[in-house]
């Protein structure tokens, strides 16, 4: 069995309050030091068989209409051993 996992981020420009108030936080705990903190979602599949052109390309597909809001985030798919 492999495992296949996306990553989605809110895009760039996308205003961040979780991570805004997690990066506000972080001081006060006494870690200094970090001058950004973008938070998202990691989502891990474990698939079935072969992770090959064509499960990938399913999977992307996935991730695009149903993982991630395209119009704010942007997302990864990658194999992990």
């Amino acid at each position: 069995m492999a495992r296949v996992v996306v990553d989605v981020m809110l895009k760039p420009e996308i205003l961040d309050p979780q991570g805004q108030a997690v990066q506000r936080a972080l001081p006060r705990l006494g870690f200094d030091g970090i001058a950004d903190v973008r938070q998202g979602k990691r989502f891990e599949l474990e698939v079935d068989g072969p992770v090959d052109d064509a499960a990938l390309a399913s999977i992307h597909e996935m991730a695009e209409t149903f993982l991630a809001n395209t119009v704010i985030e942007d997302f990864v798919v990658k194999v992990e051993s």
